[in-house]
């Protein structure tokens, strides 16, 4: 389901006032499986090795560092975001220096055409979900810095498959994401745009449809945990 929720200045705004929180309320609110589901999507990623990652909207660098941990010592991964708040706290972490950061829109990265064997991005799918349009746009871009044959690897929040256990999670979700988030970083705006958009984003389907109009071929889903969140896999 496309749904209009903010523009990106106004998302920006929300993630400049929680970086320093923004972890531990992820890792409280999943009770600590954003954790495996991001180990689980770098495995993935690599598992095609190459020489030059990209890890888009990558905020505080937890996937770009789940990356670094998987990958051979010679793999460049860079690491962008368009909120310098947020790659600032992801620069202060332990092992930085595998790592480039970048400050630029997902929709005009500063890398030429045929760059990257390898394009991830997590959790932030649906800060591009602007329109439906605008997210197409920003998997065309993705796709343009791909090398052929590169492999593309979103890890994103899904929508169970069973109608029931679909309700009991856009429950948790209305009852946790806000309340929590607003305690531990103060931010009502931030986590309110969070607890929004999780329920009204596209199923694993519809993605991966998405995914084949913006050029990729054989789309590959993997559901994580019953559904709550999934890994598509695509390639150029």
């Amino acid at each position: 389901m496309a749904i209009v929720v903010a523009s990106s200045s106004v998302i920006r705004k929300f993630f400049s006032n929680i970086p320093k929180t923004y972890e531990v309320i992820n890792h409280i609110i999943t009770l600590g499986l954003d954790v495996l589901w991001r180990k689980k999507a770098a495995r993935i990623a690599s598992s095609g090795g190459g020489e030059t990652w990209l890890d888009v909207c990558s905020g505080t660098g937890d996937m770009a560092y789940a990356l670094a941990r998987v990958a051979r010592p010679d793999t460049k991964i860079v690491a962008v975001d368009f909120c310098l708040p947020m790659l600032s706290q992801a620069a202060k972490k332990p092992g930085h220096s595998r790592i480039f950061f970048c400050v630029s829109e997902a929709g005009s990265l500063p890398f030429a055409a045929n760059t990257f064997d390898v394009v991830t991005i997590s959790f932030a799918t649906r800060n591009l979900n602007t329109t439906q349009d605008i997210l197409l746009e920003r998997f065309r871009e993705f796709y343009r810095v791909l090398k052929p044959s590169g492999r593309f690897v979103n890890l994103e929040t899904s929508q169970p498959t069973s109608a029931l256990f679909r309700k009991m999670v856009h429950g948790y979700i209305g009852l946790m994401v806000k309340p929590v988030g607003y305690l531990i970083s103060g931010s009502k705006a931030a986590y309110g745009y969070l607890s929004y958009t999780i329920p009204r984003f596209f199923n694993a389907e519809e993605l991966a449809e998405i995914m084949y109009l913006a050029g990729f071929k054989k789309v590959n889903v993997t559901l994580l945990s019953f559904g709550i969140a999934a890994v598509h896999t695509a390639i150029k």
